[in-house]
């Protein structure tokens, strides 16, 4: 699967004003593969509205719910995902549901004329080991305990996996042809913010990433780059130079 730079990228709209998070997508429009929203603006405006206003600057949408419930609720939401149409191309599923829930979502999806793709979350980027072992009383390493959850996605045919960028490699020797999404990428350039497990996407990208979610180095980049258009082109020159380097 051949992806360009620009198209690895997903700029992460983390704001509840839907007139700024327009704006700002239809400035960028072009210059990267898509748009994730989730909670928040959904929360503020929802999803629906988001969607439509989307799509109606070209945008493509990472639709980040993270949805977590029982089966037939899951599965009902994916429905309606699936009922706003193309304009969503990624739709997002917390794995420890459990395997029910994520069988649902995929009949659910299938059952649809049109869907998008199903990304199971394995572990937040904003855990580290420390919280995952002792607050949430996970037994095994974090990358132990995401390859299981990856493989638990791709055992009930989910598309892909949302993974800390730290766990790509794993993740891609145990499931080769799952799509890998990564969150938590942070140029040098940018400050890490309540992320703990991050990494340049020159390294993502080198470690087996298909897809870089990208928020605040672009929506809010320091002085330094100057302003979002700015922070892809440079973005972009660093993939590409990794990419001649591989």
């Amino acid at each position: 699967m051949s992806i360009s730079a620009r198209e690895r990228i997903f700029v992460a709209l983390d704001t509840p004003d839907v007139a700024m998070a327009i704006a700002l997508a239809s400035r960028l429009r072009g210059l990267v593969g898509g748009f994730k929203v989730g909670l928040e603006i959904c929360t503020a405006v929802g999803a629906p509205q988001v969607v439509r206003a989307l799509a109606d600057v070209g945008g493509s949408v990472f639709l980040d719910l993270k949805l977590h419930d029982i089966p037939n609720t899951v599965a009902g939401a994916v429905r309606a995902v699936c009922a706003l149409g193309p304009a969503v191309r990624m739709l997002t599923l917390h794995c420890t549901g459990g395997s029910a829930m994520l069988r649902a979502a995929v009949v659910a999806a299938q059952a649809m004329p049109q869907r998008p793709l199903l990304l199971g979350v394995t572990v937040l980027t904003s855990l580290d080991a420390a919280a995952l072992s002792g607050e949430l009383q996970v037994v095994p390493s974090v990358t132990e305990y995401v390859v299981h959850l990856a493989r638990m996605a791709q055992a009930c045919g989910l598309d892909g996996v949302v993974a800390s960028p730290h766990e790509v490699g794993a993740i891609r020797a145990a499931c080769p042809d799952m799509r890998i999404i990564t969150p938590g990428i942070r140029p040098r350039w940018a400050a890490e913010g309540d992320q703990r497990r991050v990494m340049t996407p020159a390294d993502a990208l080198r470690a087996g990433a298909d897809y870089l979610v990208i928020g605040r180095p672009i929506t809010n980049p320091p002085p330094i780059i100057g302003d979002p258009v700015a922070a892809i082109d440079r973005l972009l020159a660093e993939i590409e130079q990794a990419s001649t380097m591989q």
